[in-house]
């Protein structure tokens, strides 16, 4: 699959497949299609009381697609909590690409003009499939997540794939649900036309919350 290109990869993703390596040095990459899938319901999405108001206070500045490759850079870098990367070269050339081809976004917050945290995914129709995150500062990777999910509520988009559920994503409302019903709820994401630019720039940390009604 090391031939693989962009347009392959984003053809998968319309049928719930995409592409992982076993790790950072190995070349190779291999198709996963999850038993059991971890999607975010967009209408019943959670803001922890916490994070509200740190939110509300905004410690970083919030940005879309400014450092798309810088994002993909940090996620594919080790962490202490889960050792090894699937982010080899290959994805980071072939999502960059698609990235230039408009189906690859990140969000990224910064702190005092340095990236410290952020997030990146594929969207395509109105399906957004959440790849991976990184933060260096507390909340950072949370508040992009928050901010995701206001953009994709606010330019009508049906279908946050997270692809496997973690206790972490679960505190946001994330589920989990059965191959079949995810291959359903991705048809009729393709259905539909999402917009990923329709929420502005310059949005405050409350308007943000106030699209998204679940906080506790």
């Amino acid at each position: 699959m090391t031939s693989l290109t962009a347009e392959t990869i984003l053809a998968a993703y319309r049928i719930g497949v995409f592409p992982m390596a076993d790790s950072a040095d190995d070349p190779d990459l291999y198709w996963v299609e999850p038993g059991r899938r971890g999607i975010f319901p967009l209408d019943r999405f959670h803001v922890p009381k916490r994070l509200a108001k740190t939110i509300r206070k905004m410690p970083f500045t919030v940005t879309v697609d400014t450092a798309f490759r810088r994002v993909m850079g940090e996620c594919a870098l080790p962490r202490s909590d889960r050792g090894d990367t699937w982010i080899n070269d290959v994805i980071l050339e072939r999502y960059g690409e698609l990235h230039d081809m408009g189906y690859a976004h990140s969000v990224e917050c910064w702190q005092e003009g340095e990236l410290v945290g952020g997030l990146y995914g594929i969207a395509f129709e109105s399906v957004f499939c959440g790849e991976s995150m990184f933060t260096r500062v507390t909340d950072a990777s949370k508040i992009a997540l928050v901010y995701l999910v206001a953009r994709l509520i606010r330019g009508g988009y049906t279908l946050l794939d997270a692809q496997f559920i973690t206790p972490h994503l679960a505190t946001f409302g994330a589920e989990e649900i059965s191959r079949l019903e995810y291959l359903s709820r991705l048809k009729k994401g393709l259905q539909s036309e999402g917009n990923f630019y329709s929420l502005g720039a310059g949005v405050t940390g409350s308007e943000i919350l106030q699209s998204i009604t679940q906080t506790s």
